[in-house]
C-alpha cells in the first residue's frame, strides 16, 4: 500500500487559499509520487520524510496554492501509476520518448551518473571498457532508471552478457553492493553523497563531460493540462532565478555538488 502524507501541510494550503506568490486559480488537489533515493528523498531520524524532491514540491505547492498529496513507492510502480492514471505527477524524472507520451517534464536539476566500485574490485578499473573486459565483474542498477547515453549503451552490453542485477529501489541496490553480490553500482551524486559522508567510496566518473542527466517533475497529461503545466514550469524558473533551488540543494548537499545541480 502506498504510504501517504500531505506535502503542503499549512492550513492555507489545505483550504485551497492562495499564497502570496500565487497568481491565477489554484491547482486543487494533486497526487505526487516519491521514491526513496539518497538526498532526493529520505527519512530523518524521527521518521519524517525530507529531501530535495520533497522541498521542491513543497515550495511549488506553496507558490501555486495547491494541495499535493505525497505517495511513496518504488520507481517501477510509480511509472505504472502514471501510465494508468492513478498518479498525477512524480519527481526527479528523466525524459524518454515513451515517458513524454504520458507526461510533460519540468526540469529542476542536472545530475551525473557515477560508478561506485567495491574496495575489492581490481585496481585497474579506469574506464567502462576496463570493466567490460573483465567477465567476472557485475554491476547493480535500479530497474527503470536511465543513466545517460554513454552509460545506457554500456549497460546494454553488460546486460547481454548477464552481468547486470536490477534492484527495485535504492535500498535494495545498496544491499546488493554491501553483501558483495555486485562489484559496482550506478549512482548519481545525490545518491552517493550521504554514503560518502559515512564511509569511503571508490567513485568513478566514466561518462563524457557533457553526458548530464536532467531530472524534473513529470506531470501527467491525463490530469494536468498544458496551461497548468506551464504554471509549474514558470514557478520552477522563478525558484531558480531567486535562489530558492540553490538553497534547497545546499540544505541536503555540500555547496560544490549543489551548484552542479543547477546546470540544467
Amino acid at each position: 500500500m502506498l504510504a501517504r502524507l500531505i506535502v503542503c501541510g499549512a492550513l492555507l494550503c489545505l483550504s485551497g487559499a492562495a499564497s502570496a506568490d500565487h497568481h491565477g486559480p489554484t491547482c486543487g488537489h494533486l497526487r505526487s509520487a516519491f521514491y526513496e533515493y539518497g538526498a532526493l528523498y529520505y527519512k530523518t531520524a524521527d521518521g519524517h520524510w525530507t529531501g530535495i524532491d520533497k522541498d521542491v514540491v513543497d515550495e511549488v505547492a506553496r507558490r501555486l496554492g495547491c494541495t499535493i498529496e505525497a505517495l511513496t513507492d518504488s520507481r517501477v510502480r510509480i511509472w505504472a501509476g502514471l501510465s494508468g492514471g492513478s498518479i498525477d505527477m512524480s519527481v526527479s524524472a528523466v525524459a524518454t520518448p515513451e515517458r513524454e507520451k504520458m507526461g510533460r517534464l519540468v526540469p529542476y536539476l542536472a545530475e551525473r551518473n557515477y560508478v561506485l566500485l567495491q574496495a575489492s574490485a581490481p585496481d585497474n578499473m579506469h574506464s567502462m571498457d576496463d570493466f567490460l573486459a573483465n567477465p567476472a565483474l557485475k554491476i547493480g542498477v535500479i530497474k527503470s532508471f536511465r543513466h545517460g547515453k554513454a552509460y545506457d549503451a554500456w549497460l546494454a552490453q553488460l546486460r547481454a552478457r548477464g552481468r547486470v542485477y536490477e534492484a527495485p529501489d535504492y535500498e535494495a541496490l545498496l544491499r546488493l553492493f554491501k553483501v558483495g553480490r555486485v562489484h559496482a553500482v550506478m549512482a548519481i551524486s545525490t545518491g552517493w553523497y550521504p554514503l560518502f559522508k559515512r564511509e569511503p567510496l571508490r567513485i568513478m566518473d566514466w561518462a563524457p563531460p557533457k553526458d548530464a542527466v536532467i531530472g524534473g517533475l513529470i506531470l501527467s497529461r491525463q490530469h494536468i493540462d498544458e496551461a497548468l503545466a506551464e504554471r509549474f514550469s514558470q514557478t520552477i524558473r522563478a525558484m531558480r532565478e531567486d535562489g530558492t533551488l540553490k538553497r534547497i540543494f545546499e540544505r541536503h548537499l555540500n555547496p560544490e555538488l549543489a551548484a552542479k545541480l543547477l546546470n540544467f
